[in-house]
């Protein structure tokens, strides 16, 4: 009986032995989910053949090796997917590994503590796979499948706001920050938010945002305001947003709709339904302390703008320094009537009926505010005697007359009236009267001897008024001496209330507690 060599046989059986491990390699492949790397700066928390992927805290998947980058700046996780797991693979697809964080929004991944580290998922909508990520060295705030809308705020300054600082609707929280940058021209930032369903419908092209991150403390010429957000806002930071009391739209904003995000909500509230803002100046020849940037405008008690800058203007006519006042006021706000006889925002209409104003009396005017805080503000108002004032429409801003405060016209007044009793020849006046006198008297005398006995009760009751205004104008007569002594107190007048309005002025809390002693 022959048999077949052994070398025959042994090559069969290492043949049967590689059909077998193509058949189940291929198999394998066939019924096995993608294989993809995610980069990551670290594989801290993960561990090969350990490490499992989860979508919605649902094994999908598992970390199969860890390996160093070509450069050794970051590591390479290699996921294999279960087959069920397929469009997990597409190109936006998000990972990022849940462990335990601790940060101002809130503690995260306590569950991680009794169990692994593990890789989070979020699904991504691409019709393209790939086989190449980059994770997530935090998670986001936002999954993709969650419903709402996704806006941008341009600020001045990001504050303490910060990714996943919460956004609030009436104190509800209604989103997150999702990002931030700086903007395109380098002036402010730009921030990204989203709010969720249903609070997403309250976004109009009306909706006015602004910082909820810390107390808005403010000592104004209102006096003191105090607004406290909440805890939250406070550690964290946060956006609010809200609606104006009368809104005009309620269709929700397009997706990406830019929005002005104010420091406070009085800033963001403030100009709601004011319509645009007019910009002009104020010169005063007086001191402006206590009058701040942000201080009212007023027009018969109704705030109709605020005071946007202050600056020393110098007058070369009249070689003097002047304060020069920068307002911006809302014309909008004096009512329906006002803005129809503008013909509807008619710039040539305007600047005729602000002549015709300014011809009735209109002129602004410094006052205290309040006296416990020594804030001014500006008044406008109608003065019917004031001087006569023109203004210059042609020019931006705008300048409008003024007129000093009740003190200072007060001052005025007395300095004109001293000016002017110093100026009257009183001593040369009296002088000449006296002379006449004399001689009139001389004439008496002459004419006694001369008239008829019937006229000379009639001439003494002359010579006896003649010479009581002689004596009445002699230098120590009473009647110059009360001149005098008239002329002194005014100046003494004068000088009291200069030194009474630089210490109002200084001390503006006096009108209320008193001077005190010994001061």
């Amino acid at each position: 009986m022959q048999t077949s060599p052994p070398s025959l046989s042994i090559w069969l059986a290492s043949l049967a032995a590689a059909a077998i491990c193509v058949v189940f390699l291929i198999s394998r492949v066939a019924h096995s989910g993608p294989e993809v790397a995610v980069s990551f700066l670290t594989a801290e928390g993960l561990e090969a053949g350990k490490t499992r992927v989860r979508y919605k805290n649902v094994e999908i998947g598992r970390l199969e090796k860890l390996r160093l980058s070509a450069d050794r700046t970051h590591v390479l996780a290699v996921v294999q997917f279960d087959p069920s797991a397929k469009r997990f693979a597409t190109c936006d697809t998000r990972f990022w590994v849940v462990r335990p964080r601790i940060g101002m929004t809130g503690v995260t991944g306590l569950a991680t503590l009794v169990s692994a580290p593990y890789l989070a998922v979020d699904v991504g909508r691409a019709s393209t796979l790939c086989n190449t990520f980059i994770g997530m060295e935090t998670p986001p705030s936002v999954a993709r499948d969650q419903n709402g809308g996704r806006f941008v705020l341009h600020a001045a300054s990001l504050g303490s706001l910060n990714v996943g600082s919460p956004v609030y609707f009436r104190r509800v929280q209604a989103g997150r920050v999702l990002n931030y940058s700086p903007s395109r021209n380098g002036v402010g930032v730009a921030v990204d938010v989203f709010v969720k369903t249903p609070y997403d419908r309250y976004v109009t092209s009306r909706t006015r945002w602004w910082h909820a991150s810390g107390i808005d403390l403010r000592l104004d010429a209102s006096g003191l305001r105090l607004d406290i957000p909440s805890v939250a806002a406070v550690l964290s930071g946060g956006v609010v947003f809200d609606l104006p009391a009368t809104p005009a739209s309620t269709e929700r904003a397009a997706d990406g709709a830019a929005f002005a995000l104010a420091a406070t909500q009085a800033e963001a509230m403030n100009h709601a339904d004011d319509g645009p803002a007019a910009s002009v100046r104020m010169r005063f020849d007086g001191s402006v302390r206590g009058l701040t940037i942000g201080a009212p405008v007023e027009f018969e008690g109704v705030e109709l703008g605020e005071v946007t800058g202050v600056d020393v203007g110098f007058n070369p006519k009249d070689v003097r320094f002047d304060m020069v006042v920068t307002l911006d006021l809302y014309p909008y706000r004096l009512g329906r009537r006002y803005r129809e006889a503008l013909g509807h925002g008619s710039s040539e209409a305007g600047k005729a009926l602000l002549h015709q104003l300014v011809a009735q009396g209109l002129r602004g005017q410094l006052r205290m505010g309040s006296v416990l805080t020594g804030q001014r503000y500006v008044a406008l108002d109608f003065f019917p005697h004031a001087r006569a004032a023109s203004i210059d429409t042609r020019r931006l801003p705008v300048e409008l007359p003024t007129v000093p405060n009740t003190l200072e016209e007060l001052q005025d007044q007395l300095a004109n009236l001293v000016d002017r009793l110093d100026n009257m020849p009183i001593e040369q006046i009296g002088a000449n009267l006296n002379q006449a006198l004399v001689h009139a008297q001389a004439l008496f005398l002459r004419i006694d001897t001369e008239l008829v006995p019937q006229a000379r009760t009639t001439l003494e009751t002359a010579e006896q008024s003649f010479n009581a205004a002689n004596a009445t104008l002699q230098q120590d007569s009473p009647m110059q001496t009360d001149i005098r002594r008239a002329l002194t107190e005014l100046r003494r007048t004068l000088a009291s209330l200069k030194a009474l309005s630089d210490y109002v002025e200084q001390h503006p809390e006096s009108l209320v507690w008193g001077k005190p002693a010994g001061s």
